[in-house]
């Protein structure tokens, strides 16, 4: 078992927080807790950036900071683009041929839906509409298509939605073994599968970000409680897992914080920003 996050006293050094959203700083029921924006103002009053780090788009992340996105730091589509107060600092593309394989196999492999992600824009089959109330909490501007294969876009990460809450097993079966060595595979929960080109993650986006503010990763707190937030939490100088991941999380943090529905971003927040008086 993890240390508790009460154990964490060298507080006052921290110059950015980066928080994963879904079953991190999100309750299980994807609503925001309360508070939120009062903690983002204290933290940037104390000179400590806030940073949403996700899987999700740009779009989606601002969208859910509407009084302070251009106030703080977005890391989205799991470090494919990097924004710092609506700045866009860095991107990456993926290689149209190689994103075509990816949505051919997953157009054909049952139990799938398929996404191309294009920064504010997705892309997804008409066959797949019916999946639309899943996919807009995440997307917020979806073109259908009756073919992926006229598409020539800039992509910068692929997508697909398992209604089956099998992502892991569809990962080890199916794309690992077709791209494993090509492109970075990785579970954002049990429901999605995201690739990304390898190299590009939640830490690298990370190191972009701390690169362009000139601060060290020693001084950044991270949270978050799955696989995808793997590479961020193993850079950080205080990465915090949530009390809600599985077990298998603990080796990649150093101290144990509340849970998701408990608040338990900012009930560390608030050890930040006294720390940082």
């Amino acid at each position: 078992m993890l240390p508790s996050y009460l154990t964490d006293t060298d507080l006052s050094s921290i110059k950015l927080v980066a928080t994963d959203m879904d079953l991190t700083l999100l309750a299980d029921d994807k609503s925001m807790p309360e508070g939120v924006d009062e903690r983002i103002d204290a933290l940037t009053e104390r000179g400590v950036v806030f940073c949403a780090a996700s899987g999700r788009p740009g779009l989606a992340l601002r969208e859910s900071f509407p009084d302070h996105h251009a106030d703080m730091a977005i890391v989205a589509d799991n470090g494919a683009s990097v924004y710092l107060r609506d700045e866009l600092i860095y991107r990456d593309l993926i290689d149209r041929d190689l994103y075509h394989e990816v949505l051919s196999l997953a157009t054909g492999t049952p139990g799938g839906v398929p996404v191309l992600c294009a920064f504010d824009d997705a892309y997804v089959l008409e066959r797949d509409r019916d999946h639309e109330d899943v996919l807009s909490i995440y997307y917020r501007s979806i073109t259908y298509v009756d073919s992926f294969d006229d598409l020539d876009v800039d992509s910068n990460k692929i997508s697909i939605y398992f209604p089956g809450w099998d992502s892991k097993k569809n990962l080890d079966e199916v794309y690992a073994p077709a791209f494993g060595t090509r492109l970075y595979l990785t579970c954002a929960g049990n429901e999605w599968l995201d690739f990304m080109n390898i190299g590009i993650d939640k830490g690298s986006g990370i190191r972009h970000l701390v690169e362009h503010l000139g601060i060290d990763l020693a001084d950044v707190a991270a949270f978050g409680d799955t696989y995808n937030d793997i590479p961020m939490l193993d850079i950080v100088g205080h990465s915090y897992v949530m009390a809600n991941a599985a077990e298998h999380m603990h080796a990649h943090g150093t101290f144990l914080a509340p849970s998701n529905n408990d608040a338990g971003v900012l009930t560390v927040i608030d050890r930040i920003v006294e720390a940082a008086k």
